[in-house]
């Protein structure tokens, strides 16, 4: 915090922050009517939607002392916002600036009292946060005076002509020098150790400890012409401190990370060998060219003025065109990723990659081994101590030119830095290098390339003389022809076919392209609208529809990569949008390359955001009719993962996590949690494509066969290792092979005379024998069945007792397998309850089953396999049961008796000593034995502690244990979240309980639709359950048998507990797991309609227009809404409804009348009605484009 001193002495503590919309009203507080005459009238919800930067000043208390924002374009729209340049050039032709050093002030208010000071801290903290910043501009009209508190921040700088107001403006100036100059940056001089040393203990005491107490002054003094130090000083004072080697340990890089974008760091080399199967001099031809030198651009620069438009001297063509990669890491297409087949997957999250980084999944690619040979003499010098006061910390590339300028031969600065050190300043402007998978290095690999260096980046709309440069700079890239045919329609036409605006931006250095995007106009965008949360990040309203644009692509050269940000933002400042789109579509199946609907991959996906998908509303139109959402809304179209940003995200700070989070196995659980990290929500599962991990994750194809704690990786079954930082084990649990008695049935055993063997089968597993456990399963057993099977005579045995038993049975009649070859064989039940538990339901399956002639055998245990001969094919098998035995011819056997901890999982956790007990041991918080382990789902129980052996994961739904471990797991790299507070001894000794539904379904024979949606609970019959006392009702309509069975369950509180559904016809599955927890009343009072017999299906109840708004995805937020209303006091004298119900159960009221009747007269004759209504009727007409079945005031 800083100190603010008003003239009357009074002192205010006080920090910037970045604007809330919570802060508006406040602001408000603070125009004046001079505040209006200075900056024109003003929204502040429309400035905050387009300001690249606002800022708000709070004091102790929280209370907002002074705010202001700004744009990269003039205030008072004195010229368009892609022409400011050229007029303020008019202006002051050696004032050097550009759109990457430069914003415009366009509001400025604050507390009178402490209004110079508060100026003065927010001016200081907008050029701290942004580093490029050297100038802020004002417009004022002309006739206008500063005041007392801007002139002493800005100067003049001129006058300038409106277009359109017919008067003049003056315009005023900030300069950076006056508020956070560049640092003066120099060579270390032994005198410098005092200054410098307190810096190094504030951070880090090992290397005193190691070297002694003057290890820095013989750093000092041991420079020569390979090691140099370098400190920067501000009046004098040194703050910073810098040792660059040219030393470096090239085969070791080469031998650890891919470096071949950048030609391994290396002077290119005829000799080198760039490819697999290549020989040397394959090159040559490429290397031998010569290139021009690009004249730079000199400026004479004044110390005291802008030191820091840097300009380079004798850059070279090669510098920016040689190591443009030729391997897609620029810019490729989601589509272009080897296709992996995930059958017991490790899935890697390194939260720093962006998108060009995650596309490189180094176990899956071909020629994994091949190491390129640089011949070329090294061409970097590597940062060996870095050092810099916090307080300076903003300037840290301050020092890059310098270094540079010691070691004129090389071109790359490197840094090497432990993968969990918090990406500082420095580094975030250097690029992360990718490092192999077989990497010994447990460093992370940053690099800087002295072109970086130039300011003189452009952005500019393309032209047609930039074809043949654009062909040139994007020849390597595999989607380099879809780029092409863009930029070719946007030169003839500037549109699409369709008629949609087409735009193409180029990155220009000294006169070369270094980078491309194309976007045209979002067309979609009621569509993205209604399906993506877009406003998490935007007031819809306050955009208009041509500020809306998709972008297609988007490829800049890697050694500009800091400069992304700055490209997108000129993006949108030069086509007048204040919102981009991005969409990334699913791999097809096929595992081709280009899918139809895939654009060339952005190297800016890191500094967009993902978009969660919403919930869609399953409407009945033909009952809607013209009531309907309309088609933009509605309408089908490939599903797709959606990315964004807009004006304010920026300048917004993006914190980079390196930690690498390793998760085993691709259950619910694994994939909730890292959509959880991505999104921080709970997963749509209706596709994984509207999330696209793999942007995000690197899928490591193999199965987990032991851990190594100590070194921290897991090692997988193909002998690679994956290291980790934080390990999540959520393997689940599997069907596993069923072992055989070994019973003889020709001796008439009955299951009583078996004895109950728990071992696990160690023999050869049958080739005929399925155990399906995930998607790839069934696609193999699909296609074996229809190469093998269908055509053939032999029988199928389905044995097990869960539900896919009957889903797979269903899925067999469906391709046209008769239900005689059919054997359904269900072993005996572990415990009294049915996998449907519910005997109805039972019923009427079990009925289908028989009418299509499919066999059924109860309480049978597998005997033998091939009457205990080879059991490889499975030819018949032999079963016990309480009476007599049977046999069964058979070609295929699929077994879903039993589900358990994978054995070689089981062995690599008891391997590594976490603690093991029938189940993997965690506490509350998800922790093993081992705090850098944690597990969640089927594979894990709750320690004895804990003392609920009853209770584990299995009990509840596996998409809220994945978000619960994830929010466990943000506190530890997400800054903005407050600090997790350690509950007390006693709470830590209880388990949680989860609350949301955990549900199961499928297509049933018959065929039978099924739904069953209940709370987390400790299983128990259908009829145990019925009978307790406080069961509540059950409303029920129609038959199991006739295919419309509804069954509801409200609970005693009147709450939805428990919805199943089995129906012959296709039902919106979506809209009735809304239900669940929904009070009764709520859905148009159910329980009393259904005493009063008004309700014969509750199929078409649900159907009816009234219960749309129930199933929209918002509609949660409406009930937080009105319940915070409740409990609101709006009136100091009238109590709130929510205190008022305590105090009446309470009994502190005495009443005269039942209370229900009493609060609804209170309820009626107080603000609180009103205030219902309106947040009713504003969710109504806010989500009238989904909700167009609501009339709501005006509409008629």
């Amino acid at each position: 915090m800083t100190t603010l001193t008003s003239p009357r002495g009074r002192k205010e503590f006080v920090h910037c922050r970045r604007t809330e919309s919570q802060d508006i009203n406040s602001i408000n507080s603070l125009i004046r009517k001079f505040t209006e005459n200075l900056f024109g009238r003003i929204n502040i919800i429309y400035l905050l939607e387009k300001a690249n930067l606002a800022i708000t000043l709070c004091n102790d208390r929280e209370e907002i002392m002074a705010h202001a924002a700004f744009i990269d374009y003039p205030n008072w729209d004195i010229v368009k916002q892609d022409e400011w340049v050229n007029l303020f050039r008019e202006l002051d032709s050696e004032l050097p600036c550009t759109p990457l050093n430069t914003l415009f002030m366009h509001l400025f208010v604050a507390i009178d009292e402490y209004a110079i000071s508060c100026c003065k801290e927010i001016i200081g903290t907008v050029f701290k946060a942004v580093p490029d910043l050297h100038f802020i501009f004002l417009t004022i009209p002309s006739y206008m005076s500063l005041g007392t508190t801007l002139i002493t921040i800005f100067e003049p700088f001129g006058i300038v002509p409106s277009f359109n107001y017919n008067e003049e403006f003056s315009v005023h100036v900030c300069h950076r020098h006056r508020h956070c100059p560049q640092l003066y940056i120099r060579q270390a001089r032994v005198e410098d150790h005092d200054d410098l040393m307190p810096i190094f203990m504030r951070h880090d005491t090992s290397l005193r400890e190691i070297y002694g107490d003057y290890f820095l002054a013989e750093l000092i003094e041991a420079q020569d012409e390979e090691n140099y130090s370098v400190v920067c000083e501000d009046k004098g004072t040194a703050v910073g401190f810098m040792s660059v080697c040219s030393q470096v340990n090239m085969e070791l890089l080469h031998q650890c990370f891919d470096l071949g974008p950048f030609n391994g760091l290396c002077k290119r080399h005829p000799d080198d060998i760039l490819e697999p199967g290549r020989t040397p001099s394959i090159q040559q031809s490429k290397s031998s060219v010569k290139y021009e030198s690009l004249q730079s651009i000199q400026k004479t620069e004044d110390e005291s003025e802008e030191q820091d438009i840097h300009t380079m001297e004798e850059i070279k063509e090669d510098v920016l065109i040689e190591h443009l990669p030729e391997s897609p890491s620029l810019s490729t297409s989601t589509s272009e990723r080897s296709p992996e087949i995930l059958e017991e997957e490790i899935l890697t999250s390194e939260m720093s990659y962006d998108f060009v980084k995650t596309s490189k999944v180094s176990l899956t690619i071909d020629d994994e081994d091949f190491r390129p040979v640089y011949r070329g003499a090294s061409s970097a010098f590597c940062i060996q101590l870095f050092c810099i006061d916090e307080k300076y910390e903003t300037r840290s590339l301050d020092f890059m030119k310098f270094v540079f300028s010691l070691f004129p031969h090389k071109d790359f600065c490197i840094i090497s830095v432990p993968h969990l050190t918090p990406e500082f300043v420095l580094i975030q402007n250097f690029i992360r290098i990718v490092p192999f998978n077989n990497s010994i290095l447990d460093n992370d690999l940053y690099i800087f390339h002295r072109a970086g260096l130039l300011k003189s980046i452009n952005i500019r709309l393309a032209t047609a003389n930039d074809a043949h440069s654009i062909e040139n700079f994007i020849r390597t890239l595999k989607l380099s022809q879809s780029i092409l045919e863009d930029f070719t329609r946007y030169n003839v036409a500037r549109r699409d076919p369709d008629g949609t605006t087409v735009q193409a931006f180029v990155a220009e250095v000294s006169n070369q392209i270094v980078g491309i995007s194309i976007i045209r106009n979002e067309m979609d965008i009621e569509y993205i609208r209604s399906h993506y949360n877009i406003e998490d990040f935007i007031y819809y309203n306050h955009h208009q529809r041509e500020e809306h644009g998709h972008m297609y692509h988007f490829v800049l050269n890697p050694i500009f990569q800091h400069y992304r940000k700055y490209f997108l933002k000129e993006i949108l400042r030069l086509s007048f949008k204040s919102c981009l789109y991005y969409a990334i579509y699913p791999q097809s199946r096929e595992g081709k390359f280009q899918n139809p609907y895939a654009h060339s991959l952005t190297s800016a996906l890191h500094y967009l955001v993902p978009v969660r998908p919403r919930r869609q509303i399953v409407y009945p139109l033909e009952e809607l009719g013209i009531n309907a959402p309309s088609k933009e809304v509605s309408k089908d179209q490939p599903c797709y993962a959606l990315y964004h940003t807009n004006r304010k995200l920026m300048l917004e700070p993006k914190v980079t996590i390196n930690a690498r989070i390793v998760v085993v196995g691709a259950s619910s659980v694994g994939i909730s949690f890292l959509e959880t990290l991505i999104f921080c929500h709970c997963f749509n599962d209706k596709d994984y494509a509207l999330m696209s991990l793999c942007s995000w994750v690197n899928v490591v194809v193999g199965k987990m066969t032991g851990i190594n704690r100590a070194a921290k990786h897991v090692i997988l079954s193909n002998e690679k290792i994956v290291p980790y930082d934080h390990l999540i084990l959520c393997t689940g649990q599997q069907y596993q092979v069923p072992r055989p008695t070994g019973a003889d049935i020709t001796k008439l055993l009955t299951n009583r005379e078996i004895k109950d063997c728990k071992e696990r089968y160690t023999g050869k597993i049958p080739s005929n024998l399925f155990t399906l456990n995930d998607e790839e399963d069934c696609l193999r057993a699909l296609k074996w069945i229809h190469e093998n099977f269908i055509l053939s005579e032999g029988n199928v045995i389905i044995y097990g007792n869960t539900i896919d038993i009957y889903t797979t049975v269903e899925t067999l009649l469906h391709i046209g397998i008769s239900g005689n070859r059919i054997h359904m064989v269900q072993p005996p039940l572990g415990s009294n309850i049915t996998c449907i538990n519910n005997y109805e339901v039972e019923s009427a399956v079990e009925e289908a089953l028989l009418a299509a002639n499919v066999s059924i055998y109860h309480e049978a245990i597998l005997a033998q396999w091939n009457d205990g001969e080879d059991p490889d094919p499975i030819i018949c098998a032999s079963f016990t049961t309480p009476t007599k035995p049977f046999k069964i011819q058979c070609t295929v056997f699929f077994s879903f008796h039993e589900k358990n901890v994978d054995y070689e999982t089981f062995k690599a956790l008891n391997d590594s000593c976490l603690v093991y007990d029938g189940r993997l041991v965690i506490d509350t918080t998800f922790h093993t034995n081992d705090i850098t382990i944690r597990a969640a789902g089927p594979l894990t129980k709750f320690s004895n502690r804990y003392y609920s052996n009853e209770w584990t994961h299995s009990n509840f739904s596996s998409k809220e244990i994945g978000f619960q471990l994830a929010a466990t797991m943000l506190n530890l790299f997400d800054p903005t979240l407050e600090p997790v507070v350690e509950p007390p001894g006693d709470l830590d000794r209880l388990i949680p309980i989860y609350k949301g539904a955990k549900m199961k379904g499928g297509l049933l024979p018959g065929p039978y639709y099924y739904l069953h949606v209940g709370k987390p609970m400790i299983p128990t019959p259908l009829e145990v359950q019925i009978a307790q006392g406080d069961f509540g009702l059950q409303i029920i309509t129609g038959q199991a048998k006739s295919g419309n069975y509804f069954r509801i369950h409200i609970n005693k509180y009147q709450m939805v507990e428990t919805i199943t559904c089995l129906s012959s016809e296709p039902f919106p599955i979506s809209n009735y797991i809304a239900l669940f927890g929904q009070h009764e009343q709520v859905l148009n009072n159910l329980c009393s309609r259904h005493r009063e017999g008004l309700i014969t299906d509750l199929y078409s109840f649900f159907t009816e227009p009234w219960s749309m708004a129930i199933f929209h995805d918002r509609f949660i937020d409406l009930k937080k809404e009105l319940r915070q209303i409740l409990a609101t006091k709006e009136d100091e004298e009238v109590p709130s409804m929510e205190s008022l119900v305590l105090q009446i159960l309470d009994e502190e009221i005495n009443l005269y009348e039942k209370p229900k009747k009493y609060l609804q007269k209170f309820f009626q004759e107080t603000i609180y009605k009103a205030e219902v209504e309106k947040s009713i009727l504003d969710y109504l007409h806010y989500n009238k484009y989904h909700l167009p079945m609501y009339a709501w005031p005006g509409i008629i």
